[in-house]
């Protein structure tokens, strides 16, 4: 039975909060961070790094924006997260929470303080309960490192379905921080379908422990528990578009909220998650992998109409269903090993079989595409029924932002790339929209993504003289996606370089109600000050 009480444990004894209390409450501000590092070395053996060369490798993540930072802490254990989060808050010390630093829109980039990095948190470590099909995790393994362990210990039986792009970079903590997502279209692609469990670490100090369907909220808020204390913490309530979204916290405009969901996807506003519990599906023993050239893409919107039918418009039921664009083609590896004669844009489909007989179901899918009558060649359908063909695609996939990044250091700018997802029935608009910007302002860019999600990344290439306007269309971009009932973000999040696209989706008295929400686990704005909005 669930209920709206949530129990904060202790994870330090109370002479130990007070001590911390005392001393960091007479020594606040960045000016005693010599003092405060002697201090919980002395006490608690725990090294607050001071050394600008050290902290500058970790004070910001791949979003390329400036960062600051005067202190770092590499917490062992979840008691030194404790001390130092505490800490923080005592002294009103600006705390940023860093994980594997893959993230594009600068949620891990500090703007002064400390950062905590989770690099060495020792708990817990990867258990597999087969019977429930869930995995414990710790936060601070790469995602890829995970799925191959739950692969190889289960024999490949059983398997963790979330697969963003960057999972060979990502550690777990971040994937559940911005509600990461992947190949897979839907929302069961995107992790917050798949996290069954977490500890969590509020910005005092205190510790959450958390199951689904464990603690729901109440006419609008938790009631969180220490001893004979209680807080109402309130939870946000605006409206989100009913489409994949990773743009902002999550919200509900009954005031019905899964404790576990407050977390994932709020970018570290509310408290650093230590431990999570996972669940697994049964994986399917075969696949079919697909990919196919096309001329244009208005014969690939063709195709998503098509698939779109004929699948019911559940798209969850592939495992990719991915999209090459308008201009993928000038930036990818091996294409001509991919695409045939002068095909411009390209479809990959990972179909899961299961225990169907894999050569019926070749054969099913192959007159599926052809007779989705949108121009499909045969010769330019490609079967990648081996590791080499399959490695070939994955190289070319993953050669286009290398590639762009290359022209983009040329060009002395940097790329400006969308994350926008609109609603199918308003998808081919969106694109005609954005293709008919980009080519009246000649701005060099190409295009892929999760076709069906209808969430493609366009990524623009600016020469110095057009960054400024390149700029400006993204402004223009999202504005168009939001008008057209979608959202900014189906993957990265919002971060600090998105707050501006979070207003535009949302408003300024949804930013109102998530400083309530703050407010009440921390007052003073000190962890990851700076991410979804400006206090």
């Amino acid at each position: 039975m669930s209920t709206h009480i949530t129990p904060l444990t202790k994870v330090l004894n109370d002479s130990e909060y007070q001590e911390i209390d005392d001393f960091c409450t007479t020594h606040q501000g960045i000016e005693n961070l010599f003092e405060i590092a002697e201090f919980l070395h002395d006490k608690f053996s725990l090294t607050l790094v001071l050394d600008p060369e050290i902290i500058a490798g970790y004070a910001s993540d791949s979003s390329n924006l400036p960062a600051q930072a005067e202190a770092l802490c590499r917490p062992g254990s979840e008691r030194q997260a404790a001390i130092i989060l505490r800490a923080g808050r005592a002294a009103k010390i600006p705390i940023t929470l860093s994980a594997g630093r893959s993230n594009l829109t600068g949620s891990a980039t500090a703007e002064g303080g400390i950062v905590l990095s989770i690099a060495k948190l020792d708990e817990p470590k990867v258990s597999i309960d087969r019977d429930n099909l869930l995995v414990t995790s710790p936060v601070n393994i790469i995602l890829e490192e995970l799925r191959e362990k739950i692969l190889e210990e289960t024999g490949k039986s059983l398997y963790y379905p979330v697969d963003p792009t960057s999972r060979g970079d990502a550690w777990v903590g971040g994937t559940i921080a911005c509600n990461a997502s992947g190949f897979t279209p839907g929302e069961i692609g995107a992790t917050r379908d798949w996290v069954e469990g977490l500890d969590i670490l509020l910005p005092d100090g205190l510790k959450i422990s958390a199951r689904r369907g464990q603690y729901i909220s109440e006419n609008g808020e938790f009631i969180l528990a220490d001893k004979n204390k209680q807080k109402r913490w309130p939870v946000p309530t605006y409206p989100q578009p009913k489409i994949k979204n990773a743009s902002g916290p999550f919200s509900s405009p009954d005031g019905k909220i899964d404790l576990i969901d407050m977390f994932i996807g709020s970018e570290g506003l509310f408290g650093l998650v230590t431990g999570s519990t996972l669940k697994l599906i049964p994986r399917p023993k075969a696949y079919i992998d697909l990919f196919f050239s096309l001329s244009d893409e208005n014969q690939a919107i063709s195709f998503y109409q098509f698939l779109d039918k004929e699948l019911d418009g559940n798209f969850g039921t592939l495992s990719a269903f991915e999209y090459f664009g308008v201009n993928s083609l000038s930036y990818m590896d091996h294409k001509e090993r991919l695409f045939y004669g002068d095909n411009q844009v390209a479809i990959y489909l990972q179909i899961p079989i299961g225990e169907k007989d894999p050569d019926q179901e070749i054969e099913i899918w192959f007159n599926r595409l052809l007779a989705a009558d949108c121009g499909i060649d045969p010769e330019a359908v490609l079967l990648l029924d081996n590791e080499p063909k399959r490695r070939i695609f994955m190289e070319s996939r993953h050669s286009m932002p290398a590639n762009a990044l290359e022209v983009i250091q040329k060009h002395g700018t940097y790329t400006i790339m969308t994350d926008t997802v609109v609603p199918p029935e308003r998808f081919a608009e969106f694109l005609d929209y954005i293709h008919a910007l980009l080519k009246t302002e000649g701005i060099d860019y190409l295009s892929f993504g999760h076709f069906g999600d209808c969430h493609l990344h366009f990524t623009l290439l600016p020469e110095q003289e057009k960054l400024k306007r390149a700029a400006e269309l993204y402004d223009l971009f999202i504005a168009k996606a939001v008008e057209l009932g979608g959202v900014y973000s189906g993957e990265h999040g919002t971060g600090k370089r998105k707050r501006k696209d979070f207003i535009t989706l949302y408003n300024q008295a949804a930013i109102e109600q998530l400083k309530q929400c703050k407010a009440a686990v921390d007052p003073d704005f000190l962890i990851n000050r700076g991410n979804v909005f400006i206090p």
